[in-house]
């Protein structure tokens, strides 16, 4: 196992990085040449209520705090970004949140269960149409990767995205948080929010095969049921990889690792000195 450090994440936002350790969340944000970071203390319900750090339930927690502040950051980022104010209500954030599942869910769920009809009179397996469902939504969620990859925009936030990275694996192998040190280190980590993805997609292939075939509005209704269990395992299997150097933790994330060659971008040094600073905030 790796030496076991405080956990510390993020995501890339408009012109910067969001690193989130134990105590605190810091958002960092390049403004010409100047580097603006806002810090704040967490406030999990983890805090509140021991029983949601049992494992999986805290996988579901943290998925949907990360939601909550992943729209929060993205607002504050653009409002430093392009100097126009943006400030969510706890409505803005609900209704953003609602948005975002809702598609996820219409994408990745509802269009797949409609494409598998065109297989349902040649196969009569169950295990067998749940997978090939899997497999579809897979491929969709890999063509929604790359469409949105050849972005001009976008790219700039995969460059980001790769600086996060660079600074988390200099932080996990006790390097000082410095560029050059930064520089040494790949922009993909097996602990990504892609690789998290990637692996609720074949942990609801697994997951979905139980359940048999029944009719379609049933189908969907019950992998809408399941979507928190499948997180909460999901989120234990990319907690896992992210602590252990063994085969079998390799082999879990090797996938997603190499679906973050199209989600991450080289970064250039003053990107990766916004995630440095994002990161020297939160420890």
């Amino acid at each position: 196992m790796k030496p076991v450090k405080p956990s510390i994440g993020g995501q890339a936002v408009i012109e910067g990085v969001m690193m989130r350790g134990p105590q605190y969340t810091a958002i960092a944000v390049r403004k010409g040449k100047d580097i603006v970071v806002k810090r704040e203390e967490n406030q999990s319900l983890q805090n509140r209520y021991p029983f949601l750090r049992l494992p999986v339930i805290r996988g579901v927690l943290a998925l949907f705090e990360m939601l909550v502040i992943g729209i929060s950051a993205l607002s504050y980022s653009a409002s430093i970004a392009e100097e126009e104010e943006y400030k969510l209500t706890p409505k803005d954030i609900a209704f953003s949140i609602i948005i975002a599942v809702g598609f996820a869910i219409a994408l990745f769920i509802v269009l797949p269960t409609f494409l598998i009809r065109f297989f349902e009179n040649n196969v009569k397996n169950p295990i067998l149409l749940n997978l090939i469902e899997g497999i579809i939504r897979i491929i969709i969620f890999f063509l929604y990767i790359f469409s949105i990859s050849i972005m001009k925009d976008i790219r700039r936030f995969f460059e980001y995205h790769g600086a996060e990275h660079m600074a988390v694996h200099c932080y996990e192998n006790g390097d000082p948080l410095t560029v050059e040190n930064a520089k040494k280190y790949k922009t993909l980590h097996p602990r990504c929010g892609t690789s998290f993805l990637l692996i609720v997609m074949i942990v609801s292939i697994l997951l979905f095969s139980f359940l048999g075939w029944p009719g379609i509005l049933l189908r969907i209704l019950s992998r809408i049921i399941l979507l928190p269990l499948v997180a909460g395992i999901s989120y234990e299997l990319i907690r896992f990889t992210g602590r252990s150097d063994s085969k079998i933790a390799k082999i879990i994330s090797a996938p997603g690792m190499w679906l973050q060659l199209l989600t991450t971008r080289k970064p250039d040094d003053s990107q990766i000195e916004v995630a440095l600073e994002a990161l020297k905030s939160v420890i």
